[in-house]
């Protein structure tokens, strides 16, 4: 198939990329890892001993963290509908997060005290079209906050990227209603032209 224009742009900036080439060098399966890095480093996200539940995992560069960060001692829970190596330390599920019988098989999983932390780098195939693409985002973040609802133990938190556009507002309002604190996180590995920003809930509490 021939590539388009913008498409070759793409491969071109992506294999040039700073973080790309961090990445390569330093181990990490993607660039993300170094978004969540960034965001650890402000808000101390994980702790040695934490349950995690990685939502759209794949390739597992976010999950690599999080088993580092939790350590032996932690646990870290992972999901994608695509297959993913195996990586110390993460107990990987292949499946959709609407999928009911690979969520209750996760949640079967879990023993009584639930998840410390979920965290969620999940997107939509990217169409271009943002009457499609950002209502796709927001299922997907729809999705996710009632997966970390059903999992988390008072007091937990969630990390969780979206798409500056339609519907952002009303999602953080619903955010609200669960964590006692809602901040925005922008990390400077993220593309300047993305409109992807990570939003953090600390302290869940339940209605």
């Amino acid at each position: 198939m021939k590539k388009t224009p913008s498409s070759q742009r793409w491969l071109q900036e992506h294999h040039s990329d700073s973080y790309v080439l961090q990445a390569r060098k330093e181990g990490y399966r993607s660039r993300a890892a170094y978004k969540l890095l960034e965001i650890d480093r402000r808000d101390r996200l994980f702790r040695p001993g934490m349950v995690v539940l990685d939502l759209g995992a794949a390739p597992g560069g976010w999950s690599q963290i999080a088993a580092r960060r939790v350590g032996p001692k932690g646990r870290v829970v992972a999901l994608d509908r695509l297959a993913m190596p195996p990586l110390p330390g993460v107990e990987f599920h292949q499946g959709d997060i609407d999928d009911e019988e690979c969520m209750d098989k996760i949640l079967k999983s879990l023993d009584e005290r639930g998840i410390d932390l979920v965290i969620s780098d999940m997107a939509p195939n990217i169409s271009g079209v943002n009457a499609v693409d950002l209502p796709r985002s927001i299922y997907l973040a729809e999705l996710a906050l009632d997966v970390a609802r059903k999992v988390l133990h008072p007091g937990g938190d969630m990390l969780i990227k979206l798409f500056q556009g339609a519907g952002l507002d009303d999602y953080i309002k619903e955010l609200r209603r669960s964590f006692r604190k809602v901040a925005h996180r922008k990390p400077q590995a993220s593309r300047a032209r993305s409109r992807e920003v990570y939003v953090l809930g600390r302290d869940f509490h339940r209605e």
